[in-house]
């Protein structure tokens, strides 16, 4: 496999935090499964700002940014069994990115991290 693309990002989790009591905009940013697995964490805001850094490093990886049909909630932060963060997109996303690719078979790899002021996102696309 090659590399397609990296992205990295990162973010104040002051930012975050700021749009926490704004149910629309978290709903149009995460998905459900993000938001039940942040809300169970001890630092919630820390836990979002992963996922929203994640989001924007696959999207600069990809190359698009945030555009073309691509929405941020069909970019689906989750963790293994593990703690091992991945990528799982959902609908018209994947399709667009599997378009994008023009290949059946690629891979996303991911890492994050938080300090109390930041999150910081990598990410590589390889086909």
């Amino acid at each position: 496999m090659k590399i397609f693309g990296i992205g990295t990002d990162i973010i104040k989790t002051s930012r975050i935090k700021k749009i926490l009591s704004n149910k629309l905009i978290i709903n149009k940013i995460f998905h459900i499964k993000e938001i039940q697995r942040c809300k169970k964490t001890y630092k919630i805001h820390n836990c979002f700002a992963k996922r929203f850094a994640a989001k924007e490093a696959f999207s600069k990886a990809l190359g698009t940014g945030i555009s073309r049909g691509i929405k941020f909630n069909e970019i689906v932060i989750l963790n293994k069994k593990n703690g091992k963060p991945y990528v799982k997109l959902l609908n018209n996303t994947k399709m667009i990115v599997k378009k994008l690719l023009k290949k059946k078979k690629y891979k996303i790899s991911l890492s994050i991290s938080d300090e109390s002021n930041y999150a910081v996102a990598f990410v590589t696309i390889s086909i």
